[in-house]
Order: structure tokens, then sequence, then C-alpha cells
């Protein structure tokens, strides 16, 4: 079935343990990323289908798509996933814990690594859908999720070879590896994009190299220390609950080290 594989049933799989071939497969194996890569097949079905003659339209809600991503990754990382508002409300420590908080607790973790489903689809689907509408109606709008689906499988791989134990051939792959591990093991205030740091530059949250700011004592909490699981405690039970481990880093420190 696409959405069941033995390779992920009950299954972790670490980055720091992998090779490159063993991330391609669990990578193609992954629930999230074959529904992306359906849904991206299915838009481009759907563009065929409700065609009215405006390639140029729809040309342009695919780039307007594709170039719109990091900036929508950004702001989301910076001030939502970085935010320290959806841990403090029951409802949402759950989306805060899946979403982010377990990766910063174990960056090398890969099941965690992926976006969860329920906030990436309907996410890619505000962004994109009214752009592709206003540009060219029904089969913009199908071509522009259909792009928001494409990117976000790039951006996952991308994330993925970041955080694995191999040397990047490609200079470009090297150097946004380096830039988003910093962000991981040094300072997790700035370095928000993933393969583009243009936001972070004109935003200023951008950084070189671990001289360049200090280190930071939340890389691994994201902030949510012993004291704000005292007032905060849904993410907390969260961790410890049956079936979770608290690890050495759970609301305190670094779970897996490296980097």
């Amino acid at each position: 079935m696409i959405f069941s594989n033995r390779l992920w049933d009950g299954r972790k799989h670490y980055l720091d343990k992998m090779s490159l071939g063993d991330l391609v497969r669990a990578y193609a194996a992954y629930p999230a990323i074959r529904a992306y890569a359906l849904l991206a097949v299915i838009s481009a079905v759907l563009v065929a289908a409700l065609w009215d003659g405006r390639p140029l339209g729809v040309a342009i809600a695919v780039v307007i798509a594709a170039l719109a991503y990091p900036l929508v990754w950004y702001l989301l990382h910076r001030f939502v996933l970085h935010g320290r508002f959806l841990y403090k409300y029951a409802h949402t420590a759950r989306v805060w814990k899946r979403v982010h908080y377990d990766h910063h607790q174990d960056p090398n973790d890969l099941g965690v690594l992926f976006g969860a489903l329920y906030t990436t689809l309907p996410t890619i689907a505000a962004v994109t859908l009214p752009i592709g509408w206003l540009l060219a109606g029904p089969a913009g709008a199908c071509a522009a999720f259909g792009a928001g689906m494409a990117v976000t499988c790039a951006y996952e791989f991308c994330h993925c070879m970041q955080h694995l134990a191999y040397a990047p051939k490609s200079r470009f792959i090297s150097r946004v590896k380096k830039l988003h591990l910093l962000h991981h093991f040094h300072n997790e205030q700035g370095n928000y994009g993933i393969t583009s740091f243009l936001w972070d530059r004109v935003l200023g949250t951008f950084y070189g190299d671990a001289q360049a700011r200090p280190r930071s004592a939340t890389n691994f909490n994201l902030g949510y220390d012993a004291a704000e699981g005292e007032r905060y405690p849904w993410v907390r039970e969260l961790t410890i609950a049956p079936g979770n481990s608290l690890g050495g880093g759970s609301l305190g420190g670094d779970s897996r080290g490296g980097g």
C-alpha cells in the first residue's frame, strides 16, 4: 500500500547512523513523502483536466508558489515553531511537540524530521491555492498546489541531507548543511532557512559561523525547560507518557549530541 511500508512500521531511523542509500530508501518509503508525491501527480492531472487556455497564468502561479515557499517557511519557522505560545495551551501543545520540539530534542531522528501532514497540507493549500486561483482560475490553483507539493519533497530531502552523517559532494548542500547545523547545535535563534537563507539575511537572523553568535542554552529544548514544564505541563506529560522516552535532553539539554 502506498501509505504503509514495513521499513517504517514500528521502526526508528537515525540519520547519524545511516548511509545515503539508507536515507533514499527510508525517504521514498515515508508515508508523508508518498502523499506529497501523489498529490503533486493528482494536481498535474487536474491542471490538464481544468485547462482553460491560460498557460502564462499557470506558469506564473507555479513560479510564485515556488518562490513564496522560502519566505513562508522562514516566517512559520521563526515566529510559530520557535515561538513560545503553542506549548502554553493544551490543545496546541501536542502539535508543537510533534512538529518541532521533538526534532530539536533529537535532530537525528528521521521520523520527527518530516513535517506532519495535518499541519503541512493545510498550510501549503492556504498559501498556494489563492495565488493560483487569482492568476489562472482552477487550473492555476491546482498547478500552484502541485508546485507546493514538489517543493516540499525537495525541502524535506535537503533537510534530511543536512542531518545525515555524510559529506555532500555538492558545494551548495555542504554550505546549507553547515548553516542548518549551526541552527541546531550552536544557536537556534538564527539560520531559519533550509535551502535558502535569503530571508535570514534580509531580516537579520543570518550568521555564517559559530564565532558570530554566543552558544545558546536552549538549542534542544527551545525554551521549554523544567520551569516552563511546571507552568505548562502538557508537552512534559506527552514526553514522559507510556511509549515515549524522556531522553537525556528532555526539558533541559542535549538529547543525542552530535552535529
